[in-house]
Formats: C-alpha cells, sequence, structure tokens
C-alpha cells in the first residue's frame, strides 16, 4: 500500500535546499558517477563540457607517490579493461580537493566503497567496505579502516585498500552527504518503503510503508542507527538503498531524455564530487559509450564479508573482516569474474535486497 509522506507537497520543489549540515557521509559518490558514466555520451553534452568539467573538485594525483602496487594486465588485442573505482565520504569534501587544506587527524571516511566496472561494461557491483573494520594501515599498525584518511589523506587511504585487497585503484573519487541531499531534491524526491516507522529524536519523520521523501527526510531515514537491529550494517545497506532509489528516480522521470532537466541534473552531480586528475570528463564519456545500455537493474550493492563485530587489544569496537571470504571476492574482483562468482557464492556478504530494515 502507497501512503503520502507528510511533506510530500514540498518534495515536489525541483530546487529545494536545505540549511547546510556538517554531518557528512558519501553515498551519492556512486551514484554521482555511475550516472556520469551512463549520460556522458548523451546528446548535446559536450556544448556543456567545459561548465561541467568545471564544477569538479580534483584531488590531484594520489597515486604518484604508492610505494609499490598491485599488478595488472593490460588486454594485448586492445580490448578494454576492468576498472575500480575508490569512492570515499568525508566530512569535508572540500580538504580532499584541495590538499593544501587537509590536516593530520581532520578527518575520518564515514563511507569506503570499492565500485567494480567490469570488461564487458555490462553492469557495475559496488561494495561497501564497514568504516569500523579492523585492518593494517601502512606505517601505523593496526586500526579501523577510515583513520587511514584521516592520517594520510587519499594517497595513504588508496594504499591500504590495495594492501588489504590486492585489487588495483584506477580512480578515486570524494564526496559529502550535503550534496546527496541537494541531488535528492533535484529530482523533487525520491521513493523509499520502510518496513518501519522511520524517527528522528524521538519524532516520527514518515511512517512504515512507501514514501517520496525530500532530502532532508531521507538524510534522517539513512542515519538512524540505534533504533536498527544490526546498527551500522543495516545502516549501510539504507545508504544503498538511497542510492538506488535515486537512480530509479531518474530513469522514472525521464531526466536522461529531457535536455532542461539533464543539464540541471549534471550541473549538481558535477558539483557534488572530487575526483583524481585523472578522471576526467573525456574518461567518464568513454566508459559511457560502453556503458550506454546499464540500468538501474545492472547496478548491484553489497558490503564485503565480515564475521561481525569484536573488540580489538585496546578496547575498541571493531568489525572483524571474513577473511577467507573477502579475500576469494577479491580475486574475484582482480579475476574480471565478479557476476560468476556471486553466482556460486550467494550468500557472499550482504546484498542489498528488496526490502531493507
Amino acid at each position: 500500500m502507497r501512503h503520502a509522506s507528510p511533506t510530500q507537497a514540498s518534495s515536489g520543489r525541483r530546487h529545494q535546499r536545505g540549511k547546510p549540515n556538517r554531518r557528512r557521509r558519501a553515498l551519492i559518490i556512486s551514484l554521482s558517477l555511475v550516472v556520469v558514466l551512463v549520460v556522458g555520451a548523451a546528446a548535446g553534452l559536450q556544448l556543456f563540457q567545459s561548465r561541467l568539467d568545471s564544477n569538479i573538485e580534483r584531488i590531484g594525483d594520489p597515486f604518484a607517490a604508492l610505494p609499490s602496487r598491485p599488478a595488472v594486465e593490460t588486454p594485448a588485442d586492445g580490448t578494454a579493461s576492468p576498472i575500480n573505482i575508490l569512492m570515499l565520504g568525508s566530512d569535508s569534501r572540500i580538504s580532499a580537493g584541495d590538499p593544501s587544506q587537509w590536516t593530520y587527524g581532520g578527518q575520518r571516511t564515514d563511507a569506503i566503497m570499492l565500485v567494480h566496472i567490469p570488461a564487458d561494461r555490462s553492469g557495475a557491483y559496488l561494495f561497501s567496505i564497514p568504516r569500523d573494520s579492523w585492518v593494517d594501515i601502512p606505517g601505523h599498525n593496526q586500526a579501523k579502516i577510515n583513520a587511514a584518511f584521516s592520517w594520510g589523506g587519499p594517497t595513504l587511504m588508496i594504499q591500504t585498500i590495495e594492501q588489504l585487497t590486492d585489487v588495483r585503484i584506477d580512480h578515486m573519487a570524494v564526496t559529502d552527504f550535503d550534496a546527496f541531499k541537494a541531488l535528492t531534491d533535484e529530482l523533487g524526491g525520491v521513493e523509499i518503503t520502510t518496513p518501519k516507522d522511520v524517527y528522528d529524536n524521538g519524532v516520527l519523520v514518515s511512517q512504515a510503508g512507501t514514501h517520496l521523501l525530500t532530502g532532508e527526510q531521507a538524510l534522517t531515514y539513512v542515519r538512524e542507527r540505534h533504533g536498527l537491529a544490526r546498527g551500522d550494517f543495516d545502516r549501510v545497506q539504507r545508504q544503498q538503498n538511497w542510492m538506488r532509489a535515486i537512480m530509479a528516480r531518474v530513469q522514472s522521470q525521464g531526466t536522461l531524455g529531457n535536455a532542461g532537466q539533464l543539464l540541471s541534473f549534471l550541473t549538481t552531480v558535477t558539483k557534488s564530487i572530487a575526483v583524481d586528475n585523472e578522471f576526467t570528463l573525456d574518461t567518464m564519456r568513454s566508459l559511457a559509450l560502453g556503458m550506454k545500455d546499464v540500468r538501474s537493474a545492472n547496478v548491484s550493492f553489497h558490503t564485503v564479508p565480515v564475521k561481525g563485530t569484536g573488540t580489538s587489544s585496546d578496547g575498541q569496537s571493531i568489525v572483524v573482516i571474513d577473511r577467507p571470504a573477502f579475500d576469494a571476492l577479491m580475486t574475484a574482483i582482480r579475476d574480471d569474474t565478479v557476476a560468476e562468482y556471486l553466482k556460486a557464492n550467494p550468500d557472499t556478504g550482504d546484498t542489498l535486497g528488496n526490502v531493507v530494515s
């Protein structure tokens, strides 16, 4: 049964903007890039390339200082290679885009996602890595994985991920949660189904059912933690659910086929991300040519295999990675056999289903 949101009328205003909020997460990034890739070859986009490209913040070259990297094979016949993108959510995207503003200990990444685009460009696989995962951070011994960005910025974060996964990262992108909220309102809201009422500090935000949520309401939906049975694990799935809802909204509204809506939408998208220097709009367009038939159904969301939570030797609450299952999944990513692996191992980690807690 479909219910009307308490603020559904206000959600229809396409350019509604909420009060600036400093509690930021990074969920928009996966959607931002996937959408840009898919629509990058759309008719007429070339006319606006300069404007859109100038909106995107540049991280520089975070790969240059890496002491060693996982090996990668380039197809000898000139065919496309798989692409792996590290997407991060930080409490301040700007300081990631301008290294001069980054300070030691100043940021931790609240969301970490490895996005795998196969060589045949048939879709995309997004794997969330819990922020409290206990891992080796080069030069710092073991710690929560989200500390890597705080201690060494983009370069140390990439080094940590590559050491953990043995997967070579091709590009990196960073965003914040304010941008995600703005993009939701740009679309006039997103439709999300919840099995339970959603509360914000004891105040009912939306009842159980299907609702068209504003950016602010969706933000409350993904922030809720203490009322969720699995805490951060359920919150990660809510974040993924929001991404999926935005992708579905883009398709259902025909945004990609309307020149005015498309330009407005892409303007919001490109203002939402910071990327490495080599991840240019031309590179995104090249990927788009191979992904023109990709739809939301071809994008799947997962959480990497974990054993659950635990306590570190110094008393921190941590997430313990299931190394045998994790390593097998990473091997599938390296070998570009993710589809086959997930089909043979459907219980690998958490897969986003139709119903989200």
